[in-house]
């Protein structure tokens, strides 16, 4: 029999994809979020529990209830630009919640670990695409919590035999190709789902952050995963542990990057509509390109993105997008 996983913040986007995708290689799941930005309809797969990272009552009811063999952690804040504002609850919640789960992982004598890091943690390139040697120099708060996080990892694997992945992810995006579960933040962040809110009509303009970056057309160029890729990488790491591998860090990206208007002409392509956009500010934190190599998961975990092409992506997004509630006109 497989081991059971807890699948802490899998009633989110990418949680919930990896949910599914374990569901399917037959691994029995539990899935334990607290909602606050998650989806109960998500949780199509294996055992839920509402509650709190912080929380360690909760927690160890749940390790008490089910023989819990590995852990993978979803449960993070992620929006760069709130992290600039609020940085304490950036710390509250990526670092302290993750080290509490730890210990209770410890005290149920549970070693599997798969981390959801970010190519935040590099910060500034000094060179592209990013290779996991590269210095690791966050650039605002959310990397640096994910950062500390892959610290504390490396110090209880010395320590209590914790063994873990930690998986640096680039631009998660597209939905499930099937249609059952896609990207639905509240309040929307992340550009494709906002682009196509756009097209939707459920959103008057997007706003471009920064036109003069220097970068061929002065946008961001970012590195698009479609997130069943990403899905099917957490489920080699963890069989990658389980065959007694060492704790490593590995990037999750295509090694290609769009810019912001290379991403909206696509979805013009995909969609058929104009998408209305305007110019902003440039946000405090952003990189201006932020491009990486999975040559290492590749080649050890024998990870092999199926679904890399911008366009793939964008459809699949499209196509989850169209089977919506009413239009919202947020702006």
């Amino acid at each position: 029999m497989k081991p059971t996983v807890l699948v802490v913040g899998g009633a989110g986007y990418i949680g919930s994809h990896v949910n599914q995708g374990l569901a399917r290689r037959g691994y029995p799941t539990v899935v334990y979020d607290n909602l606050l930005n998650g989806h109960r309809e998500a949780v199509k797969w294996g055992d839920f529990a509402l509650g709190e990272l912080a929380d360690p009552s909760q927690l160890r009811l749940i390790f008490q209830h089910y023989r819990i063999e590995a852990v993978m952690h979803f449960a993070g804040l992620t929006s760069v630009g709130e992290s600039m504002a609020a940085p304490d609850k950036y710390y509250a919640n990526n670092v302290a919640a993750t080290l509490n789960l730890l210990n209770i992982m410890r005290e149920f004598d549970c070693r599997y670990f798969i981390f959801s890091s970010s190519a935040a943690t590099y910060g500034l390139p000094l060179s592209v695409p990013l290779a996991e040697d590269h210095r690791q120099a966050p650039v605002n708060p959310y990397g640096q919590t994910k950062l500390m996080v892959e610290r504390i990892l490396s110090d209880f694997a010395a320590a209590y035999q914790l063994r873990y992945v930690a998986l640096r992810y680039f631009n998660a995006a597209g939905a499930d190709p099937g249609g059952e579960i896609g990207e639905d933040h509240q309040p929307e962040t992340h550009l494709i789902p906002i682009i196509l809110e756009v097209a939707a009509g459920r959103r008057a303009a997007l706003s471009i952050f920064g036109d003069d970056y220097d970068t061929p057309d002065g946008t961001c160029v970012r590195d698009y995963i479609h997130v069943s890729d990403l899905a099917e990488a957490h489920i080699l790491a963890l069989e990658y542990l389980l065959q007694n591998q060492a704790s490593a860090a590995f990037n999750l990206g295509n090694g290609q990057g769009y810019s912001v208007r290379e991403v909206i002409e696509c979805a013009e392509k995909v969609t058929g509509r104009a998408i209305r956009a305007v110019i902003s500010a440039r946000r405090p934190g952003d990189p201006p390109i932020l491009v990486g190599s999975a040559a290492r998961a590749i080649s050890e975990l024998g990870w092999q993105p199926s679904l890399a092409d911008l366009t793939t992506i964008v459809t699949t997004a499209w196509r989850w997008h169209q089977g919506r509630k009413a239009p919202r006109n947020d702006s």
